[in-house]
């Protein structure tokens, strides 16, 4: 039974490297592809991009170890069956839950480490590739400038340009204030159009301005003649004009990780759960203060101010009442408006405006403020159901790989990569559905989170059932004859013409 194990054992450990840095290579290359106009041409050294790639390949390690399981998986078994030997173990006597009893231990302990890499190791490396993808994101001055908005990315100069040309990178209606002599705006610059670009060495910026004039005021002999009210300064105009900037000192400047730190993706399950619990607390105090002013401006006015209650005629018999406050009394609006005059009608009807503009000013502060608060809340508690899912997909991938590799009974890449991935999209347009529903506050974020788990938690029980008791549920000559019964047992109960 050793040797048998040791064989089931080795057939999957290697499968499962090579699925685990394929799935790895795959994710790691569309994430790139999402963010690639944020690294090319930014004239990064190798070692920045290496950290980059690391730091990305580290943060996908939840990801890409269920889909190994469920690849290398459906391989072994896969590899086992169409080389007839799990036919040979059967024959012996050994079911296949017992061959599959060494690589679902496997399976338990990779679970376990892709929970503790979740919970320890991934929020490090999300927190340093977040941090690093921000530096390099603002690594280029002439590709953050964004039109319209004055930018001062560069030391001791404000640019803003009019606007950019996509497909040629022309700049139009430049403006440039130059602050180097730390003198104020005595120096500007204005152009119609121009390029920016780096230089080879990517040391110094190189501005190409067209068709604009300079500004300079002369702040020297203005201080010279102090008594003489005079404004000295020089105005050039020019049909060309090349300014460089030095970038000495504009390298990737590593921005504090702390800015990143409260993020929900770079935070272990007892820190989200610390945030999880302050943000409950803020939302009962934001609920709190809402339900006591809308109770003091709804219920605690005096109701004297609206309507005269001696203009009221009350009932007889409460007339030698002396304390009228604690009298519950029936009032028809309609009637009580009906007794006041013009004046106190008027009256009612701006002071119920002004109170209903209060109350609905009041509510939309507090809602916008609980709504931003409770989107908060349910991104941590979402963050806290993923690392237990994922971690937990990797056995319930296994019980839909292997005995899906044994009713295949085909190994290698074909086949179980085709069906790996239709299982893992199922799965994951389940899982999406089920998240987006949990930020919306439609479903609980235990129930949204899960609810792809518990999909696909039948599916793996019934396909190892069907695998145990040799079913052919993959063969398509069972299917055609199943529906030719069906004819048959319709034409039978049909009654004869």
């Amino acid at each position: 039974m050793k040797k048998l194990h040791l064989l089931v054992i080795k057939s999957f450990i290697g499968p499962l490297f090579l699925t685990f840095f394929f799935v790895i290579f795959v994710l790691l290359m569309q994430f790139l592809w999402r963010y690639i106009d944020d690294l090319i041409g930014k004239g990064l050294e190798m070692n920045i991009i290496a950290e980059f790639l690391i730091y990305t390949s580290a943060s996908l390690v939840p990801m890409a170890m269920p889909l190994a399981v469920l690849l290398a998986s459906l391989m072994s078994f896969g590899n086992l069956a169409e080389n007839l030997e799990l036919l040979a173990f059967k024959s012996s006597g050994i079911s296949l839950v017992r061959i599959m009893a060494p690589v679902m231990v496997i399976s338990a302990f990779l679970a376990i480490g892709a929970f503790l890499f979740a919970n320890y190791v991934m929020p490090v490396t999300n927190l340093k590739m977040r941090s690093l993808l921000y530096d390099i994101q603002q690594q280029r001055p002439e590709l953050s400038i964004k039109p319209g908005v004055f930018d001062n990315s560069l030391e001791g100069y404000s640019i803003r340009i009019g606007d950019r040309d996509s497909k040629t990178s022309l700049l139009k209606d430049i403006l440039i204030f130059d602050h180097t002599a730390k003198q104020g705006n005595v120096k500007v610059t204005v152009a119609d159009s121009g390029y920016m670009r780096m230089s080879a060495d990517e040391k110094r910026l190189l501005l190409t301005l067209y068709n604009g004039h300079s500004y300079n005021e002369l702040q020297k002999q203005k201080k010279e003649d102090r008594h003489i009210k005079s404004y000295p300064h020089r105005r050039d105009q020019f049909l060309e004009q090349e300014i460089i900037i030095e970038m000495t000192g504009f390298g990737l400047n590593r921005t504090d990780e702390n800015l990143f730190r409260n993020s929900y993706q770079m935070l272990n399950i007892s820190q989200l759960q610390r945030f999880e619990d302050s943000l409950v607390t803020d939302l009962d105090i934001i609920l709190g203060r809402f339900e006591s002013t809308i109770k003091t401006s709804l219920t605690a006015k005096p109701k004297a101010m609206l309507i005269d209650f001696r203009s009221i005629r009350h009932d007889t018999t409460l007339n030698d009442t002396k304390d009228t406050a604690f009298i519950i009394q029936q009032v028809h609006v309609d009637s009580a408006y009906a007794q006041l005059n013009k004046l106190e009608r008027r009256r009612a009807i701006t002071q119920a405006i002004n109170f209903a503009r209060s109350n609905k000013s009041v509510t939309t502060s507090n809602m916008g403020t609980a709504d931003w608060k409770l989107g908060r809340l349910l991104r941590y508690q979402i963050e806290i159901q993923r690392k237990f899912t994922l971690s937990f997909l990797c056995i319930i991938f296994f019980f839909v790989g292997a005995p899906l590799g044994a009713i295949i009974r085909k190994g290698g890449l074909g086949m179980p990569v085709i069906i790996s991935i239709l299982i893992f999209l199922i799965y994951y347009v389940i899982s999406m559905i089920g998240e987006k529903f949990v930020r919306e506050n439609i479903m609980t974020p235990f129930v949204g989170m899960w609810i792809s788990t518990i999909v696909m938690a039948p599916l793996s029980i019934w396909v190892t059932y069907k695998a145990a008791n040799d079913s052919v549920i993959m063969n398509v000559e069972t299917y055609f004859n199943w529906v030719k019964k069906l004819k048959l047992r319709i034409q039978k109960s049909s009654p004869a013409k």
